[in-house]
C-alpha cells in the first residue's frame, strides 16, 4: 500500500519460460525440448484431425487449433509443460454447438469463453478450481468418455446415418436403425488400426503408435479403393479426402487445405444453414451457457493438467497465469479457424516423457503439426475415418480411467459414490453442465451435512478443571466446530433449555472458526429469549474477526447482561461479580 492505494499482485504472464531462463537454458535444454516437440507434434497431427472431426467440423480446424493455441498459450501460461490444442473431453459441448450455431458459432463461443478464462486468471481465480470435488470431476470424465465412444460407432462400422446426435440414447437409437448400412471393410479396417495402436507400444520401438496405425491403415485403404484387391472395392474405404472438401479464396480440393492457417473472421464463416452468422445481443446471449461451459472445463482440464505435470517433473506451476494463457489462446485461436483449446494431459505426459525442459517443446509440437499440414496435406487425406474412430475409442478409453472409477466406487465413502454415480449417469443422459451443477451441488450438500455433524454442543461437568467450582445458578456449555446454516442451529438450539434455576450462561466459543450470517441471526434469538427469561450471557474465546461481526450485527457488550472474555478464568470472575451485584 502506498499513499494510501491499495496494490494487488498481478498474475505473471508467460511463467513457463521465465523459469526457463532462470533455471540456465542452454543448448541441451533446447535439444531436448525440439526432440520432445517432434514426438508430440507426431502424435498431434492424427488427434487433432480426429477431435475436429468429432467435434462435427472439417479436421483442418484441429490442425490450425494445435498450430495457434499450441503456440501462443506455451507463450504466455503459468506452467513450461503443458501442451495445449484441442482435447476428447469438449467433444460432448462443442458437438452441439456445432449443430445448432454452425462452424462460426463454435468459434464465437470459443471466443468468450477465452474472455472468461482471461478474467478468471485476471481476479486471481485459479485456486478455486480446486474446489471441484474429485467424485465429480472423475464422473463426468468417465461419462464423456462414454459418449465420446458412442459418438464414434457410426464411424467405425462404416454406417450411413441421416442425422447425427450428442446425446447418448439418441445417438444409439440412430445406430441401431441404421445398422443394416454397416460396411465390413470399414469395420475391417477400424479393427486393423485398434489392433496396431493397442499393440505397437509392446514393441518398445520409439514411433508413436497412433502415427503407425493411421499409416499402415492409410496404405491398406489405399489399395483397397483403387481397386487392387477387386475393382468391386475401389472408393469403398470413406477417407478424409472422399469425405470433406474445402474452398479458400477462390481456390477448392479435397482433404485438408495445404496452406497455413490464416486469419478469418469468425462470424464470417457458415452457420448452421451455411451462411454467416448475424452477430446481435440475441446470439451473445444463446451462446453464453455454452461459453461458459467450455471455460469451466478449459480451467478444470488446464489446472489438472499442469498438477500432474508438477508431479512429473517436482516444478510449480502458475494457476492464475495458466488460465490467462488459455483465455489468450482461445480469443486469438478462432480468429485463424481454430477451434476451443486447453492443455492435454495425454500429449503433456508424453512430451515430459520425451525430455521436455520448457514451453520450448510445446512450441515445437505446433510447429510439427504447421509443417504437417503445408507439406503433408495430401498424405493426411488418406487417413481412414473409421481408423481415427478407432483412434478415438483408445482416447475414450484412457479418458474413462476404469480403473479409478472401480476402485472409487469399491473404497469411498457412500456420499462420495453417490456423487460420481450422479455426475456419471447425468453427463452420458444429458449433458457436462448439468452433472457438474447437480454433482458439485449434491458434494457440497454432503460436505454441509458432514460439517454440521461435527458441529456440538456440550454440557461439561459443573466443577470445570480450569475454573473450578461454579454457583449452581452458572451454566457453561462448550460450543465446537464451525457456526454456519447447517449447523447453528443444531447448535444453538439445545441452549434455549436451560434449567429454570440458571441465571448466567458462559459460551466456551475457542473451538468455533467460524461463523455466518444464519449463525449470528440464531445468536441474536438466543440472546433475547435468554434476556426474557433474566439469563446473562458470556461469550469465551471468540477471535476478534468474529467479535467485530458480531458487534456489527448490534451483539453488544451489556452491563451484567451481556460480554465478551478471553477465556474461562476471565469468564468465571465475571460471573462471580456479576452474581454479587
Amino acid at each position: 500500500m502506498a499513499h494510501g492505494r491499495l496494490s494487488f499482485p498481478r498474475p505473471r504472464i508467460g511463467v513457463g519460460l521465465s523459469l526457463a531462463r532462470q533455471a540456465g537454458y542452454g543448448k541441451k535444454h533446447i535439444r531436448h525440448d525440439i526432440l520432445a516437440g517432434l514426438t508430440v507434434g507426431t502424435v498431434a497431427v492424427p488427434l487433432s484431425m480426429a477431435l475436429a472431426i468429432a467435434t462435427g467440423v472439417a479436421p483442418q480446424h484441429g490442425l490450425y487449433t494445435a498450430i495457434i493455441a499450441g503456440f501462443l498459450i506455451a507463450l504466455t501460461g503459468g506452467t513450461r509443460f503443458n501442451v495445449s490444442g484441442p482435447t476428447a473431453a469438449f467433444i460432448v459441448i462443442l458437438f452441439p454447438i456445432v449443430q445448432q450455431y454452425g462452424l462460426g458459432g463454435l468459434l464465437i463461443a470459443s471466443i468468450m469463453a477465452g474472455l472468461i478464462l482471461l478474467f478468471l486468471g485476471l481476479s486471481r481465480m485459479g485456486r478455486l478450481i480446486r474446489f471441484i470435488p474429485y467424485p465429480v470431476v472423475l464422473g463426468f470424465t468417465a461419462g464423456i468418455a462414454v459418449v465420446i465412444a458412442a459418438l464414434q460407432i457410426p464411424d467405425f462400422l462404416g454406417l450411413q446415418l441421416t442425422e447425427e446426435s450428442s446425446h447418448f440414447l439418441a445417438n444409439l437409437q440412430h445406430i441401431i436403425e441404421r445398422i443394416g448400412t454397416l460396411n465390413l471393410y470399414e469395420l475391417g479396417i477400424g479393427l486393423f488400426s485398434l489392433f496396431v495402436m493397442l499393440l505397437w507400444p509392446r514393441t518398445k520401438l520409439p514411433v508413436p503408435a497412433p502415427l503407425v496405425g493411421l499409416v499402415l491403415s492409410a496404405g491398406l485403404a489405399y489399395l483397397l479403393n483403387s481397386g487392387y484387391f477387386g475393382s468391386h472395392l475401389v472408393d469403398s474405404i470413406a477417407t478424409i479426402s472422399s469425405s470433406f472438401s474445402w474452398h479458400i479464396e477462390g481456390q477448392s480440393g479435397q482433404g485438408i487445405p495445404p496452406m497455413a492457417p490464416s486469419f478469418v473472421l469468425p462470424w464470417n464463416l457458415p452457420g448452421p444453414n451455411g451462411e454467416p452468422l448475424q452477430v446481435d445481443f440475441t446470439l451473445i446471449r444463446a451462446l453464453l451457457g455454452p461459453a461458459f461451459a467450455i471455460a469451466v472445463l478449459a480451467a478444470i482440464e488446464s489446472l489438472l493438467c499442469a498438477v500432474i505435470a508438477d508431479g512429473l517433473t517436482k516444478t510449480k506451476h502458475d494457476s492464475n497465469g495458466e488460465l490467462i494463457g488459455q483465455g489468450i489462446g482461445n480469443i486469438v485461436t478462432p480468429f485463424f479457424g481454430g477451434i476451443t483449446a486447453t492443455a492435454a494431459i495425454a500429449r503433456t505426459a508424453t512430451s515430459i516423457r520425451s525430455g521436455a525442459y520448457s514451453p520450448v517443446a510445446a512450441m515445437t509440437h505446433a510447429g510439427v503439426v504447421l509443417l504437417a499440414v503445408t507439406l503433408l496435406a495430401d498424405v493426411l487425406g488418406l487417413v481412414p475415418m473409421t481408423s481415427l474412430a478407432a483412434l478415438l475409442f483408445i482416447v475414450a478409453w484412457n479418458m474413462s480411467e476404469a480403473r479409478h472409477f472401480i476402485h472409487t466406487m469399491r473404497s469411498a465413502p457412500g456420499g462420495d459414490v453417490l456423487v460420481l454415480i450422479t455426475c456419471f449417469g447425468l453427463t452420458v443422459v444429458f449433458d457436462m453442465v448439468v452433472a457438474v451443477a447437480v454433482g458439485v451441488g449434491v458434494a457440497s450438500a454432503l460436505f454441509i451435512k458432514r460439517m454440521a455433524d461435527y458441529t456440538h454442543t456440550t454440557t461439561p461437568a459443573h466443577d470445570h478443571p480450569d475454573i473450578g467450582a461454579l454457583p449452581n445458578t452458572v451454566a457453561v456449555y462448550d460450543v465446537n466446530g464451525p457456526l454456519f446454516f447447517g449447523a447453528a442451529e443444531k447448535a444453538i438450539s439445545s441452549l434455549k433449555q436451560v434449567d429454570p434455576h440458571v441465571e448466567m450462561v458462559i459460551l466456551d466459543m475457542k473451538d468455533v472458526p467460524s461463523i455466518d450470517a444464519s449463525a449470528i441471526l440464531a445468536l441474536q434469538t438466543l440472546i433475547e429469549d435468554l434476556n426474557k427469561q433474566g439469563i446473562s450471557l458470556i461469550l469465551v474465546g471468540l477471535p476478534a474477526r468474529i467479535i467485530v461481526k458480531l458487534r456489527r450485527a448490534g451483539i453488544q457488550k451489556q452491563r451484567g447482561t451481556l460480554t465478551y472474555t478471553r477465556s474461562l478464568q476471565e469468564a468465571a470472575r465475571v460471573a462471580r461479580h456479576w452474581q454479587s451485584l
